[in-house]
């Protein structure tokens, strides 16, 4: 069966599923980090292309960020995610004098599961003007960070990543930073869980409107992608709650090809949610763009 995921963690579950184990794959390597009792992280990296072919992803750096205990508010959760964050994408992005870096907020704002984008980028700090103005060429505490909503094709009539491309090439930045809202096959992992990745991202991926990919192929530079899952198919809750009554994936998938709806669903809590994970991720981005200023 095809369950639709963005997450390459859940790639990994769905091929231990199948093999009935939970083998180790030729071409990946897996490091699993405990931040704490409620936070947790996997780091996948694909080596080759039998790791792609396994996990149905680019070759590259897949880190997942876990946390428990955001929805019940547990003690200085969200601070304790925005610094695991943080830590986790300088492994990716090394702060240093000269480092210039264009964020990026995918989605619609009107749109509440396609909301984390923009509701991030408008928290992120935005520095890229005082360099201008003072005549600097770079800093000690805060990086050159430029910010851009470029709101989705439906609205603008103009393809997302031209736009994000015209973007980058005005501000010129080492590093694009990407934030989006992504789909996940387990509804638990809407209100839990972080994925950043070295190998690009699909605009609207997320809310099943792909457009063309922002990669380090299409923009000339290195691209970062920070996503959250905010919703998941209809087709794939149908198939778990399915596998408890009929037992052969061949019923399943007629049953589901006759009665199924393609619809996207999200959590009933799906405000909260983002607004919970856009204070997380412009944490975590702020500490890594500007450790002078954000400790």
């Amino acid at each position: 069966m095809k369950y639709r995921t963005d997450l390459a963690i859940e790639r990994k579950e769905i091929l231990d599923e199948e093999r009935g184990s939970a083998e180790e794959i030729e071409g990946v390597v897996m490091e699993q980090i405990t931040y704490d009792e409620d936070i947790r992280a996997t780091r996948i990296k694909i080596l080759n292309e039998q790791g792609e072919r396994q996990l149905e992803k680019p070759r590259g750096n897949y880190i997942t960020i876990e946390v428990d205990g955001i929805l019940d508010e547990r003690e200085g959760i969200k601070e304790r995610a925005g610094k695991a964050l943080a830590k986790e994408l300088s492994e990716l992005i090394s702060f240093h004098y000269h480092l210039k870096v264009l964020v990026v907020g995918l989605g619609n704002d009107k749109v509440t599961p396609d909301a984390l984008g923009p509701s991030t980028v408008s928290k992120v700090k935005v520095t890229r003007h005082l360099f201008f103005i003072y005549g600097a060429d770079g800093d000690d505490e805060m990086s050159c960070v430029s910010c851009f909503i470029p709101g989705v094709t439906g609205s603008t009539g103009m393809e997302t990543a031209e736009l994000i491309k015209g973007a980058a090439e005005l501000a010129d930045p080492e590093v694009v930073l990407v934030i989006d809202s992504l789909a996940a096959r387990n509804i638990e992992r809407v209100s839990t869980t972080i994925q950043i990745n070295d190998t690009g991202i699909d605009p609207g991926g997320g809310m099943g409107n792909v457009r063309t990919g922002l990669s380090e192929q299409t923009l000339g530079r290195r691209v970062i992608a920070v996503g959250v899952p905010t919703v998941i198919d209809s087709r794939t809750i149908m198939r778990e709650a399915l596998q408890e009554h009929i037992k052969e994936a061949q019923q399943i998938e007629r049953y589901i090809e006759e009665k199924g709806q393609d619809m996207i669903v999200t959590s009933t809590d799906i405000d909260q949610i983002i607004k919970d994970f856009s204070d997380i991720l412009s944490n975590g981005i702020n500490k890594t763009l500007h450790p002078g200023i954000y400790s």
